[in-house]
């Protein structure tokens, strides 16, 4: 069977979907410094897979991830309290896990999967997602709301 006839056999919601990482931009976040290129969302699971870029010894503040965290690191660094994952390895924090994460001096580029909705504590006190929602009115009913 060919390429194009098994291509045409597979249903339209089950075919993989090719990603060309290389041409898409890099999304600026809240945090100066830290750049990613969102290559997976699935909103019913809470799934996320993007590829993160941190420049040297820029942080992510305090934050708790409610569900499990991923993190391999292609480049550079990943520090935290508890260690640094370098270049070629890979780091996991369970549900739960609260941290602050920053990268080493020459930077990182990892490649991080976890499930949203992330916590983040401010310094004022108030809990936050990643995007800067108060965490409760955008999560507080289903650890898989949408905030938009």
């Amino acid at each position: 069977m060919s390429q194009a006839t098994l291509r045409s056999t597979i249903a339209p919601h089950l075919a993989s979907r090719f990603v060309d990482v290389a041409a898409m931009p890099w999304e600026k976040t809240r945090y100066p410094g830290v750049e990613q290129k969102t290559l997976l969302v699935d909103k019913p699971s809470g799934l996320v897979t993007a590829l993160m870029r941190m420049a040297p010894g820029v942080k992510l503040p305090d934050h708790e991830h409610v569900k499990i965290e991923q993190t391999y690191v292609l480049e550079g660094s990943l520090v935290c309290h508890e260690g640094e994952c370098r270049t070629g390895q890979f780091v996991w924090r369970p549900a739960g896990s609260r941290h602050e994460a920053w990268a080493g001096p020459q930077g990182g580029l990892f490649l991080a999967m976890f499930q949203v909705p992330n916590k983040f504590f401010q310094a004022d006190g108030r809990v936050t997602d990643f995007l800067g929602n108060d965490w409760q009115a955008a999560w507080g009913g289903s650890a898989n709301a949408d905030p938009r």
